[in-house]
């Protein structure tokens, strides 16, 4: 597959994350406090979806790593809204086993293997090794925020997801100046902003 239609894969599902974002930001504007609507995830399940197929384009162990230990986060807080039984069956079916198809094909098509995604040659280990903890922290705001709703019985996005989130992020900049890519340079760049907003309002909220 050509560069373009790589990137042009990646910078949608960037698009989809930050539309996300502004969403649910502009939804917390208008509420006085930070709100957590059923579009946020909607758009968080897809973008993760695309941006997981970014990463096997690009034999990106990091991005795909990413992807991977959020995506059934994002489906379990639809499921907590009570949004995932609206979609229809096919699509959930399609939804729920892509990621495990994506593996079972990956090991066993005779071409894509774990030296593939190991041992890129534009990826040194040192980098592998960053992006991969800036990953699992950024990856751990969702864990933090699945714990958190589970308690609490409702889907809601606490103080502690929005500053690991700007952490994670952060450290996912300097993997991508690094790694020189255009599609994690720009969708973490406005995210890092929004993370920001949130936490102010949060602390205006509880003042």
């Amino acid at each position: 597959m050509s560069n373009w239609l790589v990137y042009a894969v990646g910078f949608l599902a960037q698009i989809l994350f930050s539309g996300r974002l502004i969403f649910q930001w502009l939804a917390s504007e208008k509420s006085k406090k930070v709100i957590t609507p059923a579009l946020f995830w909607k758009l968080s399940l897809f973008a993760s979806f695309l941006l997981f197929v970014y990463g096997w384009l690009r034999d990106d162990f990091a991005i795909m790593l990413g992807q991977i230990l959020t995506y059934f986060i994002y489906i379990r807080n639809l499921q907590l809204q009570g949004e995932w039984q609206k979609s229809p069956l096919p699509l959930r079916i399609f939804l729920a086993i892509f990621p495990i198809l994506i593996v079972i094909y990956g090991y066993n098509n005779n071409v894509y293997d774990i030296d593939d995604l190991f041992k890129n040659e534009e990826i040194p280990l040192w980098l592998l090794i960053l992006g991969i903890v800036a990953q699992v922290l950024f990856t751990f705001r969702f864990i933090y925020q699945w714990i958190y709703s589970e308690r609490r019985k409702e889907s809601s996005l606490p103080a502690g997801f929005w500053l690991l989130s700007l952490l994670g992020a952060l450290m996912i900049l300097s993997y991508a100046i690094f790694r020189k890519d255009p599609v994690l340079l720009v969708g973490h760049s406005l995210g890092s902003v929004i993370y920001v907003r949130n936490l102010l309002i949060l602390k205006k909220q509880h003042d």
